[in-house]
């Protein structure tokens, strides 16, 4: 997957040394568990994104557990500590639910980094067992303080739902300037081709301080802040059958605020409070523990996590 992005090859070894490092601690403190890689590549960098999730026991001592040389399980101690030296972002949630570990191994393209966006997001997507192809897919574009993002779930699962939802991810590049109204329009009259699915598009515009929502079918949007928690609203229908309107909702966006989009692949009963401190942590850590906790064993599931500058 290092390759096949373009990571050189110092940068594809330290990936290989995290992936390891995130593996063994998985099998050796939490009994197994998932790992979750996703990877980027922009004219400003080229970027692998690693997840590892567990469900054991947690770790009791974080402080302690990122120095080079402790540890309770009979290893040499250099996981976590080798995991934070060779990551550009590093991440680590931990509860008694179990562990959740986020490196991020990066590339420069140029010498002109871009400046830090007002917005950080992450997405992850998990296909049903046994299928390679996921009915979930999701595309996002950032310009200025304009962020736009959007979430599709083709109807089913395997490679003919998958085809559903990458022609709407294809719409959604193709005229991603457009408003999220538009652009759900558009993705009905492409998908009438295709099994159908389900989408949500959130615009997001930092210096407005707005949020524009539209949405059909079973995409489930929240945005989350200090100081309000707010559902957002998808009409019912299949994209390329059954669409009766589409309308667009706008509200406020708080400078902390954080947006959830998910597939009906996750379980729509998850309470942030009942996971102190996971808020702060970095929007790939949220999505997984998310995907980790609430997803349905029996579909695809997606999860994706928008946080504002204050946010972060």
């Amino acid at each position: 997957m290092a390759a096949s992005l373009g990571l050189n090859e110092k940068k594809s070894g330290e990936t290989a040394i995290v992936i390891t490092e995130a593996a063994r601690n998985a099998v050796v403190y939490g009994g197994g568990g998932q790992l979750v890689l996703s990877g980027i590549k922009s004219k400003h960098e080229t970027r692998m994104d690693i997840v590892a999730l567990d469900r054991g026991p947690g770790i009791a001592d974080l402080s302690r557990a990122l120095q080079d040389g402790y540890s309770t399980g009979g290893t040499p101690g250099t996981g976590l500590g080798a995991i934070k030296r060779m990551a550009e972002v590093f991440d680590v949630f931990s509860n008694a639910k179990g562990t959740a570990i986020f490196a991020r191994i990066a590339q420069p393209e140029n010498e002109h980094r871009s400046r830090k966006s007002s917005v950080e997001l992450a997405g992850l997507v998990s296909p049903i067992a046994g299928e390679t192809a996921s009915g979930d897919n999701m595309a996002w574009e950032m310009n200025g303080d304009r962020c736009i993002v959007m979430m599709a779930d083709g109807l089913g699962h395997g490679p003919i739902a998958a085809e559903a939802a990458d022609e709407a991810v294809r719409v959604f590049r193709a005229y991603s300037n457009e408003s999220p109204a538009s652009l759900i329009s558009r993705m009905h009259d492409a998908l009438k081709k295709t099994r159908g699915a389900a989408a949500a598009i959130a615009e997001v515009r930092t210096l407005a301080g707005t949020l524009t929502y539209a949405g059909v079918g079973n995409i489930s949007g929240s945005i989350l802040s200090h100081t309000l928690s707010r559902s957002l609203v998808s009409h019912n229908g299949t994209l390329g059958h059954v669409m009766a309107r589409v309308q667009e909702f706008k509200v406020e966006w708080p400078k902390d605020g954080i947006l959830v989009m998910h597939s009906d692949g996750l379980q729509s009963r998850w309470d942030p409070s009942r996971y102190p401190g996971l808020l702060a942590r970095q929007p790939a850590l949220i999505a997984g523990v998310l995907l980790r906790d609430f997803r349905r064993e029996r579909d695809d599931a997606s999860v994706l996590v928008l946080k504002g500058a204050a946010a972060i």
